[in-house]
């Protein structure tokens, strides 16, 4: 297939289906692979799709609040690792200031490169909730925790396999060489296996939708979904006024958010200024958690039929002040 210009309309949805399916696939292979119940049973894991710059092409139809951060980890690796990652890499992580949302959600992310190995085509990534990863308490959610550290085992850029080895030992050594460690490391050893399976069952599926398409009509069709997810939500924005609302949390810190509508941009702003300040403690969100719910409400307010993805964002300016509990 041609790269195009304009997009023909049932090449679209033969693409937009190809990406979602291909999204779906891998949640399927991941849930059969693990060993959590988390993930097995409870399903808390996402699967997505992302072009070699890091935006989200697909995002299969699983946990929203995973879905609009896992850009930012790919994003993260992209800077650190960009020109050294090379064919049978994948990076672990789940630190909340790289694309993290807690430290139980360990993403790894893989590089999809052309046959040649030379260059890369696309990225392939997972988050999956870990039953534990150490921390003051059991499921590493305590409530009274003051420092990340407290939480669990923080995971930064970790190269879980490296040219399709996997470093077993440095990993064990990681778990268990925070100052809480991981209570069973088997047991996250055995879920970041099931993710690798994963991706590598999400790369081979890119790789024969490049062979049967070709690598032009592939990146053409992958940023013609991105841009209908845009002019998607230019549509909802056409048809929603001003507004904003305060609520009190438990604590009695206010969340503020406001949502100015440019008529002539088919933009909008979407302002949490006047937020609380961030806690001493641990009730606090990163900010692509923030960005995730805005996604996810923009999404479910369009009327039409396309995969979750980073194009929704393209009409939208976030506005979220730091040092609040949004962005400690």
């Amino acid at each position: 297939m041609p790269k195009s210009s304009a997009p023909d309309a049932v090449a679209l949805e033969v693409f937009r289906h190809l990406f979602t399916a291909l999204a779906e696939e891998m949640g399927a292979a991941l849930k059969r692979a693990s060993f959590s119940p988390n993930i097995k049973e409870r399903q808390d894991y996402s699967c997505a799709l992302f072009n070699p710059a890091g935006t989200a092409v697909s995002l299969g139809d699983h946990m929203p609040v995973h879905l609009g951060a896992m850009g930012e980890s790919v994003r993260t690796v992209l800077k650190s690792r960009g020109p050294t990652l090379r064919p049978g890499d994948m990076i672990a992580l789940n630190n909340p200031f790289n694309g993290g949302t807690h430290l139980p959600d360990v993403t790894v992310i893989a590089p999809v490169f052309d046959r040649d190995g030379t260059t890369i085509r696309f990225f392939v990534a997972n988050r999956g909730h870990h039953a534990d990863i150490g921390g003051l308490t059991p499921g590493s959610t305590p409530p009274d925790a003051r420092t990340l550290e407290e939480e669990g085992v923080v995971i930064d850029d970790f190269l879980v396999l490296s040219g399709g080895d996997f470093p077993e030992q440095a990993l064990r050594d990681l778990l268990l060489g925070a100052p809480w460690p991981a209570r069973n490391p088997d047991a996250n050893i055995s879920d970041l296996r099931a993710q690798i399976a994963a991706n590598r069952a999400g790369a081979a599926d890119m790789l024969d939708m490049m062979e049967r398409y070709g690598w032009e009509g592939v990146k053409s069709y992958a940023g013609h979904v991105l841009d209908n997810a845009e002019e998607s939500v230019r549509r909802v924005i056409d048809r929603i006024s001003d507004g904003q609302m305060e609520i009190r949390m438990d604590d009695g810190l206010p969340l503020k958010v406001s949502i100015r509508v440019d008529r002539e941009a088919r933009s909008a702003t979407i302002d949490f200024t006047g937020t609380g300040p961030q806690r001493p403690g641990n009730f606090n969100a990163p900010p692509v958690v923030c960005r995730s719910a805005v996604l996810y409400a923009f999404r479910c307010l369009v009327r039409d039929e396309l995969p979750l993805n980073e194009g929704c964002m393209r009409p939208l300016e976030l506005v979220i002040p730091d040092g609040s509990f949004l962005s400690p």
